[in-house]
């Protein structure tokens, strides 16, 4: 289980998601920077979303760099 976490003021926002689900992640940003009962905005939902893209980016640079071991056959 990952999470992104933005404090907002006295506010804080937590976000709760598992690997393959970041789809799921971006709508729920979207749901609440749409609902004009909190505080949460499009800055806001922009801001995480960069962050999950930084994330990724990440975490694909690692498996990039990970030695690879091949199997050769003999011929």
């Amino acid at each position: 289980m990952k999470q992104l976490v933005l404090k907002k003021g006295s506010e804080r926002y937590i976000f709760r998601y598992q690997n393959g689900c970041e789809d799921a992640l971006l709508e729920a940003l979207v749901s609440q920077a749409s609902d004009s009962r909190t505080s949460f905005d499009w800055f806001d939902a922009a801001v995480l979303s960069f962050k999950l893209t930084q994330s990724l980016i990440s975490e694909a640079d690692k498996l990039l760099n990970e030695p690879t071991f091949e199997t050769v056959e003999p011929f």
